[in-house]
Protein backbone atom coordinates (compact mmCIF):
# COMPACT_ATOMS: atom_id res chain seq x y z
CA UNK A 1 0.00 0.00 0.00
CA UNK A 2 1.53 3.10 -0.82
CA UNK A 3 1.56 5.82 1.79
CA UNK A 4 -0.82 8.25 -0.36
CA UNK A 5 -3.57 5.42 0.55
CA UNK A 6 -2.51 5.14 3.99
CA UNK A 7 -2.65 8.54 5.02
CA UNK A 8 -6.31 8.49 3.50
CA UNK A 9 -7.27 5.40 5.49
CA UNK A 10 -6.12 7.28 8.57
CA UNK A 11 -7.60 10.27 7.70
CA UNK A 12 -11.02 8.44 7.59
CA UNK A 13 -10.92 6.66 10.48
CA UNK A 14 -9.70 9.38 12.23
CA UNK A 15 -12.83 11.23 10.88
CA UNK A 16 -15.13 8.14 11.85
CA UNK A 17 -13.80 8.08 15.25
CA UNK A 18 -14.43 12.14 16.16
CA UNK A 19 -17.82 12.20 14.87
CA UNK A 20 -19.69 8.98 14.86
CA UNK A 21 -21.88 8.80 12.22
CA UNK A 22 -25.09 10.29 12.67
CA UNK A 23 -24.11 13.18 15.35
CA UNK A 24 -23.04 16.98 15.29
CA UNK A 25 -19.13 17.53 15.62
CA UNK A 26 -19.41 21.26 16.14
CA UNK A 27 -19.47 21.64 19.63
CA UNK A 28 -18.86 25.35 19.38
CA UNK A 29 -22.70 25.52 17.77
CA UNK A 30 -23.98 22.85 20.63
CA UNK A 31 -22.60 25.31 23.17
CA UNK A 32 -24.24 28.56 21.43
CA UNK A 33 -27.62 26.23 22.04
CA UNK A 34 -26.86 25.83 25.67
CA UNK A 35 -25.97 29.54 26.39
CA UNK A 36 -29.24 30.98 24.76
CA UNK A 37 -30.91 27.73 26.67
CA UNK A 38 -29.64 29.64 29.89
CA UNK A 39 -30.53 32.95 28.83
CA UNK A 40 -34.23 32.11 28.33
CA UNK A 41 -34.10 30.63 31.72
CA UNK A 42 -32.85 33.56 33.26
CA UNK A 43 -35.59 35.84 30.73
CA UNK A 44 -38.57 32.74 32.45
CA UNK A 45 -37.08 33.45 36.13
CA UNK A 46 -37.01 37.46 36.06
CA UNK A 47 -40.41 37.51 34.66
CA UNK A 48 -41.42 34.93 37.05
CA UNK A 49 -42.64 32.42 35.46
CA UNK A 50 -40.40 29.81 37.62
CA UNK A 51 -42.41 26.64 36.06
CA UNK A 52 -40.90 27.91 32.34
CA UNK A 53 -38.02 27.91 33.91
CA UNK A 54 -37.97 24.67 35.08
CA UNK A 55 -39.49 23.19 31.98
CA UNK A 56 -36.91 24.96 29.56
CA UNK A 57 -33.92 24.00 31.17
CA UNK A 58 -34.48 20.64 33.28
CA UNK A 59 -35.02 17.20 31.95
CA UNK A 60 -38.40 16.25 33.23
CA UNK A 61 -38.08 12.69 35.17
CA UNK A 62 -37.85 11.38 38.56
CA UNK A 63 -33.86 10.46 37.50
CA UNK A 64 -33.49 14.32 37.58
CA UNK A 65 -30.37 15.39 40.39
CA UNK A 66 -29.94 19.18 42.02
CA UNK A 67 -27.55 18.91 44.78
CA UNK A 68 -27.09 22.40 47.21
CA UNK A 69 -26.83 23.03 50.52
CA UNK A 70 -25.36 19.71 51.33
CA UNK A 71 -28.87 18.16 50.27
CA UNK A 72 -29.18 15.60 47.64
CA UNK A 73 -32.59 16.35 45.72
CA UNK A 74 -34.37 13.80 43.04
CA UNK A 75 -37.04 14.68 40.41
CA UNK A 76 -38.22 17.52 38.40
CA UNK A 77 -41.69 18.29 40.55
CA UNK A 78 -39.09 18.09 43.58
CA UNK A 79 -36.73 20.40 42.16
CA UNK A 80 -39.59 22.78 41.11
CA UNK A 81 -41.44 22.28 44.40
CA UNK A 82 -38.60 23.35 46.13
CA UNK A 83 -37.92 26.38 44.12
CA UNK A 84 -41.94 27.10 45.28
CA UNK A 85 -41.14 26.58 48.56
CA UNK A 86 -38.03 29.07 48.63
CA UNK A 87 -39.13 31.79 45.98
CA UNK A 88 -42.83 32.24 45.88
CA UNK A 89 -45.60 33.12 48.40
CA UNK A 90 -46.19 35.43 50.90
CA UNK A 91 -43.02 37.37 51.98
CA UNK A 92 -40.95 35.77 49.61
CA UNK A 93 -38.83 37.95 46.82
CA UNK A 94 -37.76 36.02 43.77
CA UNK A 95 -34.71 38.30 42.48
CA UNK A 96 -33.73 38.70 39.20
CA UNK A 97 -30.99 36.20 38.25
CA UNK A 98 -28.16 36.52 36.19
CA UNK A 99 -25.58 34.13 35.05
CA UNK A 100 -21.92 34.95 34.57
CA UNK A 101 -18.99 33.04 33.98
CA UNK A 102 -20.44 30.72 31.98
CA UNK A 103 -17.75 27.89 30.12
CA UNK A 104 -19.88 25.10 28.34
CA UNK A 105 -17.61 22.39 27.19
CA UNK A 106 -19.41 19.72 24.52
CA UNK A 107 -18.13 16.16 25.96
CA UNK A 108 -19.90 13.88 23.32
CA UNK A 109 -22.13 14.52 20.59
CA UNK A 110 -25.42 14.29 23.77
CA UNK A 111 -23.14 15.41 27.11
CA UNK A 112 -22.30 18.40 27.77
CA UNK A 113 -21.23 20.44 31.17
CA UNK A 114 -21.95 24.32 31.78
CA UNK A 115 -20.80 25.81 34.72
CA UNK A 116 -20.62 29.59 35.63
CA UNK A 117 -21.72 31.95 38.78
CA UNK A 118 -25.48 32.75 39.41
CA UNK A 119 -26.56 36.16 41.38
CA UNK A 120 -30.03 36.98 42.49
CA UNK A 121 -30.69 40.57 43.29
CA UNK A 122 -32.84 41.89 45.36
CA UNK A 123 -34.99 45.09 45.84
CA UNK A 124 -35.62 45.18 49.67
CA UNK A 125 -32.23 42.55 50.87
CA UNK A 126 -28.94 41.41 50.40
CA UNK A 127 -28.23 39.68 47.02
CA UNK A 128 -27.27 35.82 47.20
CA UNK A 129 -25.13 34.51 45.14
CA UNK A 130 -22.76 31.50 44.12
CA UNK A 131 -21.65 28.98 41.32
CA UNK A 132 -22.80 26.14 39.61
CA UNK A 133 -22.19 22.92 37.52
CA UNK A 134 -24.69 21.89 35.26
CA UNK A 135 -24.62 18.30 33.26
CA UNK A 136 -26.84 17.80 30.65
CA UNK A 137 -27.90 15.37 27.45
CA UNK A 138 -29.76 16.25 24.73
CA UNK A 139 -32.81 15.21 24.78
CA UNK A 140 -35.73 14.91 21.88
CA UNK A 141 -36.83 18.32 23.15
CA UNK A 142 -33.43 19.64 23.08
CA UNK A 143 -30.90 20.12 25.89
CA UNK A 144 -31.87 20.13 29.19
CA UNK A 145 -30.12 19.70 32.63
CA UNK A 146 -29.97 15.93 34.21
CA UNK A 147 -27.87 17.28 37.09
CA UNK A 148 -27.56 20.54 39.05
CA UNK A 149 -24.91 21.14 41.99
CA UNK A 150 -24.86 24.64 42.91
CA UNK A 151 -23.54 26.47 45.58
CA UNK A 152 -23.73 29.65 48.16
CA UNK A 153 -20.90 32.16 48.59
CA UNK A 154 -20.33 31.93 52.17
Amino acid sequence: MTALRIAAVLIVLWASCRAPSGTRADGAGEAARIESLLRAQEAAWNRGDLAQFMELGYWRSDDLSFFSGGEDSRGFDTMLARYRKNYEGAGKERGKLTFSKLEISVLAPDVAMARGRWDLDYAEKKGAGGLFTLVLREQPEGWRVVHDHTSVDG
